[in-house]
């Protein structure tokens, strides 16, 4: 039972750090009817995320095309946690990554998903399955669009690997 609910603790952590935490609350005065727009392509997702890193309130993710290799740190509610494992296109407009998250009181693995849809010039993006469409990119990109949070390059590894020591490496 107290390891089930450990388990359930740090999924709910890793839930509440994996991506668009702070612009989902804020996209509530953004939403937008994706009813007709169109999902992005294959080809638009990978060349959106790869090579790039996802900054978030309390951490971040990051697309190595290397193996299609994702890596992440967060230390929400300041407890640090980092997950590894991978990210895909799982259909038309669908990106998500996979990772066993290790924290101190053990590991999970998880699974986020993001839909992505073009209308217009605009790039909708909801977290799946219950999340609300909202502008993830306004063209020209504006300075509060989630997508200014994609950095090219790699921003996680030097903190994950200081979070994976101070945790203790688990295999």
């Amino acid at each position: 039972m107290r390891s089930a609910l450990r388990t359930v603790s740090l999924a709910v952590a890793i839930a509440a750090a994996i991506g668009a935490t702070a612009s989902v609350a804020e996209a509530a005065t953004r939403r937008v009817n994706a009813q007709n727009a169109m999902p992005l392509t294959h080809d638009e997702l990978y060349r959106l995320y790869s090579q790039k890193s996802w900054i978030w309130k309390a951490g971040a993710g990051y697309f190595s095309v290397r193996q299609r290799r994702f890596t992440a740190w967060s230390k929400e509610n300041g407890r640090p946690s980092y997950g590894v494992g991978r990210w895909f296109i799982t259909g038309p407009g669908k990106l998500c990554f996979k990772a066993e998250w290790h924290a101190k009181d053990g590991s999970a693995p998880a699974t986020t998903c993001f839909s992505h849809r073009r209308q217009g010039s605009l790039i909708l993006q909801k977290r799946e399955p219950n999340g609300e469409w909202y502008v993830f990119k306004n063209v020209p990109a504006k300075p509060d669009d989630e997508f200014a949070k994609l950095r090219r390059g790699n921003y996680v590894s030097a903190r994950l690997n200081r979070i994976e020591a101070g945790l203790g490496k688990v295999e």
